[in-house]
């Protein structure tokens, strides 16, 4: 018989206040994980308010508030709790952490370095004040990218950079390709978390890192041809195929891929297109050339911010349009995963499109998965929702979409419809 489960410990400092606030996990969790959070020693009925905290590298402040009253036994437990306003409302265990929102305007909540977890603040407030003022109770909660066990090595191979992260144990393990955006750089987080549910994850940067291009030009799909034989050769990856994680350009990028390279058992497009569009996307001696834009249909929002969803020229001949990416010839199942209010682009449209096209050339219908009130970015659980910021094609603020209730609730179901669809086609044992 197993013995009972010890209490976990309040989490807080070693100064006296009246309220004790216990996490479990206790020390730390990885960001992809729900934190359980609760409250003693209040008074029956106490009228509190929770505000959560963190920085992030660049030293950028995110802050959530919310109000509660405890029971009727002076205990605050918030996955019993409905928050009865501030940042959000409702019963959301996970709210403090979801409604992050950025005191910086247009601040994207990134993870840079992910070998150092975020540290959020917890603060229990008396009172229901727009400004409470006595500290009743105070914690800090780490959330982890790295889960123990999981490897961390950066790749410079030929022309390709990137970072694979490894799972624990002695492997080989199903191997993932991610990338990202038009943003730049290399993000790390997605692959991280990804490691942590047994998949050997490289993310791959494709210009503004080291000595990548400065810019990005025509995408040129050699050099992900590259990162695919890196993968494929890795003692460690288990083949014979690998899967593809793409959101926004990335997913363009995976889709094309799929298209035109052997050896891709499953591919994932967050919130992509389905083609060249403002860059021609090139392999050997083929070109898809670029549906561009007309930046005269921008529209200006009630707020003022841009809204760019409309920009891309016209799609004439439907799913045969030159600019289509032919994933008719992609060997493995395409996973769509679709926010309904993306701004960035009208993703379930694309998808759609994406679909009657592969049903067109005697294909499969592809499994589509289409989220109601979700913007563009489409992050891993709990990621605070980005409503606007910078886009490097118009180089201003733009509108993204998105509800934040509704986004982060697509975050965690879309998070666990990847990690199925990739045991499914990979053969990972899930850990979900």
């Amino acid at each position: 018989m197993k013995p009972p489960r010890a209490a976990p410990r309040p989490r807080q400092s070693a100064t006296h206040m009246p309220a004790t606030v216990i996490l479990e996990p206790e020390d730390r969790c990885c960001w992809d994980e729900p934190v359980h959070i609760t409250v003693h020693g209040l008074t029956p009925g106490q009228r509190v308010t929770l505000r959560a905290s963190l920085r992030d590298e660049k030293g950028a402040h995110f802050r959530a508030h919310a109000r509660y009253c405890a029971d009727g036994g002076g205990e605050l437990d918030l996955a019993r709790a409905p928050a009865l306003g501030g940042s959000f409302a409702g019963l959301e265990p996970m709210g403090l952490i979801w409604a992050l929102e950025p005191e910086k305007p247009f601040w994207r909540f990134l993870k840079r370095d992910v070998q150092t977890p975020f540290a959020v603040e917890l603060e229990v407030l008396e009172g229901h004040e727009p400004e409470p003022q006595r500290v009743l109770g105070r914690a800090v909660h780490e959330r982890d990218f790295l889960r123990p066990g999981v490897r961390r090595e950066p790749v410079r191979a030929g022309r390709v950079r990137a970072t694979l992260f490894l799972p624990p144990g002695p492997g080989p393990f199903p191997g993932i390709i991610d990338i990202f955006g038009i943003g730049g750089g290399l993000l790390e987080y997605r692959a991280s978390l990804l490691a942590g549910h047994g998949f050997a994850t490289l993310a791959v940067a494709y210009y503004e890192y080291e000595d990548l291009p400065k810019t990005y030009d025509n995408i040129h799909l050699e050099y992900f041809e590259e990162a695919l034989h890196y993968m494929l050769q890795h003692p460690q990856v288990k083949g014979p195929g690998i899967g593809l994680l793409g959101i926004s350009l990335g997913a363009d990028i995976c889709l094309s891929m799929a298209s035109f390279l052997k050896n891709i058992s499953a591919t994932v497009s967050i919130n992509g297109s389905g083609f060249s569009g403002d860059k021609t996307i090139q392999y050997k001696q083929t070109n898809i050339p670029s549906l561009g834009h007309e930046l005269r249909r921008i529209k200006v929002t009630f707020s003022g911010l841009m809204d760019i969803v409309d920009i891309r020229n016209d799609i004439v001949g439907g799913c045969e349009h030159p600019s289509m990416i032919p994933i008719e010839k992609a060997q493995g199942p395409i996973l769509f995963i679709v926010g309904q209010d993306d701004h960035n682009w009208r993703s379930e449209f694309c998808a759609q499109l994406a679909s009657k096209r592969l049903q067109a050339h005697g294909k499969e219908k592809p499994q589509i998965i289409s989220y109601p009130g979700t913007g563009h970015y489409i992050e891993p659980p709990y990621f605070p929702m980005c409503p606007a910021s910078l886009h490097r094609l118009v180089d201003k603020p733009v509108v993204w979409g998105g509800e934040p209730r509704a986004h982060s609730k697509a975050q965690v179901d879309a998070w666990k419809q990847i990690l199925i669809f990739f045991c499914k086609h990979l053969g990972a044992s899930p850990k979900l």
